[in-house]
């Protein structure tokens, strides 16, 4: 975290082949705080910003940080969670309607092998994590919070077009 509060301190950002540092400052300090999500938060597996139309915007890539394993299914690829979460996310805005519950905040899902979370972050975008079944819940749903918190005013209409343009690249 910076001195100043906000958590927006030193990004990492992408780089380019030549090893500079690529996109825009705003750009930059979001991948910083997913990527400081996933590694100070205990039992996080992965993590993946979705805009509202369901499209990656970031994504805590954990098929580089992990040794490649055959599986089948939605085993926490980037896509895959993507997927999840923007389907939970539909999902439960449709459920909050029909009974009149107003807008989602955030869901959970707790499986025998691993929790869900997701949580709106503006606009209809949503953050999502895949957890391992033994994390603990509130400080999951806590760092959420405070990522939320950070990245909300951050994530533009100019922003999301960058991160959704240099995702596309990316594959």
């Amino acid at each position: 975290m910076s001195a100043t509060g906000t958590g927006i301190g030193r990004p990492g950002g992408t780089t380019s082949g030549t090893g500079t540092i690529t996109g825009s400052t705003e750009a930059r300090n979001l991948r910083w705080l997913l990527g400081n999500l996933v590694e100070e938060v205990p039992g996080i597996h992965s993590v993946a910003v979705v805009s509202s139309d369901g499209l990656l915007l970031l994504s805590s890539d954990p098929e580089q940080r992990q040794t490649p394993v055959a599986q089948q299914g939605p085993r926490g690829s980037s896509a895959d969670l993507a997927t999840i979460v923007s389907g939970i996310g539909s999902l439960t805005v449709g459920a909050a309607r029909l009974m009149d519950g107003g807008g989602v905040k955030q869901t959970m899902v707790a499986m025998e092998e691993g929790s869900v979370f997701v949580m709106s972050i503006s606009d209809g975008s949503l953050l999502g994590v895949h957890a391992t079944p033994d994390c603990d819940m509130s400080v999951v749903a806590y760092h959420m919070a405070l990522f939320v918190g950070r990245a909300g005013h951050v994530l533009t209409p100019e922003v999301r077009s960058e991160l959704r343009q240099s995702m596309e690249a990316a594959q």
